[in-house]
């Protein structure tokens, strides 16, 4: 049972699946939410898979005022765009991921620290630095073949942002680890952390805030390891788990 007076300094949002709609959209009463946690001077991050471009311009619309974590937990930045931490693959590493990609027959993206490359490559991997590789099919044989590849390679962390896809950051790379470093930079505990997702990439923040929200629409794996399950993202989920947990 979680204690309903835990000091929630900061909260912890996945955006694709959980802060945005459908639509990829944040709902009005979500913004409220957030504007109110941010006037109680609580830390509102976006915790995201998405690289730093794509996640930006939301934290802009959210008025938001301290941290993003982006490519899972690839880099940590300031809203003011100073980047606090990184992780990168090995370039050979994702070149030969790319590989193994399109001989499956997949769809794949790779988010390199000048953006993301959706479905092709470029035309020398080394002229670049590289976040994350991620690839993703309806075809469960072939993205069954992909997790099974991927999973010979000790150097990798595999999670998943939906059921239908699979992504690669370097070992031990998490929203989690991402958060732990803010939390001794700002001074606080995970403890006084809530985190808020949907999907295998949020798992370990999940499990590891003191307050852990699951989307109703979350992977059931989610679920399970969550304190709460609030509504879904279509149905201002992080606005009701806000609501209840903060304001």
């Amino acid at each position: 049972m979680i204690e309903k007076n835990k000091k929630v300094k900061l909260i912890a949002l996945d955006m694709d699946g959980t802060l945005l709609t459908t639509k990829h959209e944040v709902s009005s009463r979500t913004k409220e939410a957030i504007s109110r946690a941010l006037d109680k001077d609580i830390h509102v991050v976006l915790s995201t898979g998405r690289g730093f471009r794509t996640c930006y311009p939301y934290a802009e619309e959210l008025k938001l005022t301290s941290y993003l974590i982006t490519a899972n937990g690839g880099e940590v930045w300031t809203v003011d765009k100073n980047l606090l931490d990184q992780h990168l693959l090995d370039t050979a590493l994702i070149e030969k991921l790319w590989s193994i990609g399109k001989e499956v027959g997949v769809y794949m993206w790779m988010i390199s620290t000048d953006g993301a490359f959706r479905n092709e490559a470029p035309e020398n991997f080394y002229e670049y630095k590289w976040l994350k590789f991620g690839c993703e099919s309806r075809d469960k044989n072939k993205l069954d073949q992909m997790v099974k590849e991927l999973s010979y390679y000790k150097e990798l962390e595999l999670t998943n942002s939906l059921p239908i896809n699979v992504e690669a950051n370097p070992k031990g790379v998490s929203k989690a680890r991402a958060l732990h470093f803010l939390c001794e930079k700002i001074g606080i505990t995970m403890d006084e952390v809530m985190a808020c997702g949907d999907s295998l990439n949020d798992i370990k923040m999940i499990q590891e805030a003191g307050i852990g929200v699951a989307m109703g629409n979350a992977q059931e794996a989610i679920k399970n390891v969550s304190n709460h399950v609030t509504d879904t993202n279509d149905n201002d989920g992080v606005a009701k788990a806000i609501e209840k947990f903060v304001l």
